[in-house]
């Protein structure tokens, strides 16, 4: 679910605040309220980037499809930037000022395109709640330029009419199931098929990314596991993607101070927002 509150500046171009509210008991218990834990997405294709933060380069060279994370992070403020590679901060792609992270939630970053092809970034808090013996957690979510599609698992619609930036989910009976994206209303594939294995007790959470005009539509999976806790438990659960190596940057950040990725004000850099709002 998301939970963002946009709040538009004239000044210095389009400035959109991201404001992590309503994040409720699904996400938060006072054993974990005074730190969240914070995945960041890579879903604009073809396009690799340095991230900086607080001026600093943290980050070189994170690419379209990675996911980074997670990491137990205090609540806090910092700003960040991703830049092409090599390019200096003031170049920068997308730009995250006076970032904020609340206390107590599970929190996946998503770098993405919009609906109409530019370059965005979307929060989204996890539902990191206990599954039922024999389940798991499936959530789509659309953050692909591309028009409203329908999820199917097994040619059967599960996830109907869904439109970019939003979600769904649902909590499934456990084991694999063969799952494809069409457009909405329609039998037109989009993308995949593609076998998802769904564990007891995870949250499989698949980001349609990619573009459908420049025809480079594809996902991302990200796992959250540790959703079987025991009674009375409310779980902070963990995720990331296996085998991408990108638990080394983390602690990179966190060895250097560096403890905030996440997004208080997010601004599209100037020259890509210019004359559109």
């Amino acid at each position: 679910m998301q939970y963002a509150m946009f709040r538009r500046v004239a000044a210095g171009g389009a400035v959109a605040a991201l404001t992590f509210a309503g994040v409720g008991a699904a996400t938060m218990s006072p054993a974990y309220a005074a730190s969240s834990k914070v995945s960041v997405v890579h879903g604009i294709p073809d396009t690799p980037v340095d991230v900086y933060v607080n001026g600093e380069k943290t980050l070189n060279n994170f690419k379209p499809g990675d996911v980074a994370g997670p990491l137990t992070l205090p609540e806090g403020e910092y700003d960040i930037a991703l830049t092409k590679p090599g390019e200096a901060i003031d170049k920068a792609i997308l730009k995250v000022d006076d970032a904020a992270v609340p206390g107590g939630a599970n929190i996946s970053l998503a770098a993405h395109l919009s609906a109409d092809g530019e370059p965005q970034i979307t929060p989204f808090v996890n539902d990191v709640s206990k599954v039922g013996a024999g389940k798991a957690r499936l959530i789509v979510r659309h953050t692909a330029a591309a028009p409203a599609v329908d999820v199917r698992a097994g040619g059967k619609p599960v996830f109907e009419n869904l439109t970019n930036p939003k979600e769904a989910k649902a909590d499934v009976a456990a084991g694999s199931v063969k799952a494809d994206v069409v457009l909405a209303g329609t039998d037109t594939v989009a993308i995949g098929p593609a076998d998802l294995n769904l564990k007891e007790g995870t949250a499989t959470i698949v980001y349609a990314i990619g573009s459908a005009e420049a025809k480079n539509l594809n996902v991302v999976a990200q796992t959250i596991n540790g959703l079987h806790s025991a009674p009375g438990g409310v779980p902070s659960g963990t995720g990331g993607q296996a085998g991408t190596g990108v638990d080394t940057w983390w602690y990179v950040l966190a060895g250097a101070g560096v403890l905030l990725l996440v997004g208080g004000g997010a601004r599209v850099a100037a020259t890509a927002r210019a004359g559109r709002r």
